[in-house]
């Protein structure tokens, strides 16, 4: 303390600070009440949590449901299933003990068709001959060992849709070129033609467009044409609204999927990436999915369910989830609830060199219980 504290303290009649009589402790301060603003800000948060939640937990709940009961007997292969193979049939990896060892797995399912892989096409249509160096003796080889097996040339590319490279279906020339190497396809003595052009957007005229035109081709030699589609919405108009988001519309609606069912031999649904977490959800996905393709496919047209033969792990296929035995039993469910006495109807392998031994088990199993 200094000399001018000190004597301003012994010269004071009020007591030194130490000295003093205490006081009573301050009564705690009570708790404020929340503003209105903070009130409001939280059942607003609440009400949005569960207006996303709710119908998720809804459509989870409706998908599994769709997996429960029991598929109606005989509700099994109808020997129209088809496999898709990868290009190493095409390009000299493969030989001919390849071949005996694939016809001889293939004796024992309902597999009549093969898409083997002869492309990709150009962007601009076209199809170089230095893309199937071996197709001649693939067929050959396949014809000799298996008669009743068709081999379609699987062709495909990526559409310009969504970004200014690809293939530009609104250009009558590409269309025609694509014709072109379709022709050019079917002369070198493959039994059908098979599409795949991703990512096709719902409602695409100019698609349907290119349809007429290969239907006319595979027509006049008498073969299938075929295509592999994508899903349908699994509620109404969602791929306008994945579109609107995300600028990439995953679904079709259910009107052009019979619009293109209507204008093939064949239409093999890519019943898989579909990101179901759980393989109950994926399977009442593939039951609801059989159920809405048969409501609009053509008596008339082949419809083939996809199935995963492949184990990949990423935000769109959860392999725990997307499993054989899911899709066959979903595929079964769906079939026996919509059209269980449908002739022009099957699964759809995909894809051969990704395959495992225990999903060739699960396929015959459930599908080909009696080849």
């Amino acid at each position: 303390m200094n000399q001018e504290t000190q004597e301003q303290t012994e010269g004071s009649d009020t007591p030194p600070e130490s000295a003093a009589t205490p006081t009573a402790p301050e009564e705690p301060e009570k708790p404020r009440k929340p503003k209105k603003w903070r009130r409001r800000a939280t059942r607003t948060a609440l009400a949005l949590t569960l207006a996303l939640l709710l119908p998720t937990l809804t459509a989870a709940l409706a998908l599994r449901l769709n997996y429960t009961g029991d598929p109606e007997d005989g509700t099994y292969t109808r020997n129209r299933d088809a496999i898709w193979l990868g290009h190493a049939w095409m390009d000299g990896r493969k030989r001919d003990a390849d071949v005996t060892a694939l016809v001889h797995r293939l004796k024992t399912t309902g597999i009549r068709d093969v898409y083997v892989h002869a492309g990709p096409l150009n962007h601009d249509g076209t199809l170089p001959e230095t893309k199937y160096p071996r197709a001649r003796w693939f067929l050959s080889a396949v014809h000799q060992q298996a008669p009743h097996i068709r081999v379609q040339a699987w062709l495909g590319d990526k559409l310009a849709g969504e970004g200014p490279d690809g293939l530009h279906l609104e250009n009558p020339a590409t269309r025609a070129a694509v014709a072109t190497s379709t022709r050019q396809i079917l002369d070198t003595g493959f039994d059908g033609a098979h599409f795949d052009l991703e990512p096709l957007h719902s409602g695409d005229t100019d698609y349907l467009t290119l349809l007429d035109a290969l239907h006319r081709e595979t027509q006049a030699r008498d073969v299938p044409l075929s295509v592999a589609a994508h899903q349908i919405d699994p509620l109404p108009a969602l791929h306008s609204v994945a579109g609107f988001l995300t600028g990439h519309p995953k679904w079709w609606s259910q009107k052009f999927f019979g619009e293109v069912a209507s204008r093939v031999d064949q239409i093999a649904v890519m019943s898989y990436d579909t990101a179901m977490p759980l393989e109950s959800l994926y399977g009442g996905y593939v039951a609801q999915q059989t159920s809405l393709a048969l409501e609009v496919t053509p008596p008339t047209t082949d419809l083939l369910m996809g199935l995963p033969f492949f184990h990949e792990s990423d935000i769109g296929h959860h392999e725990s989830a997307e499993t054989v035995s899911a899709a066959v039993r979903g595929t079964r469910l769906g079939l026996s609830r919509t059209d269980p006495d449908r002739e022009r109807f099957g699964v759809a392998l995909y894809v051969d060199f990704a395959a495992e031994a225990g999903d060739w088990t699960a396929y015959r199993k459930g599908w080909a219980p009696n080849m």
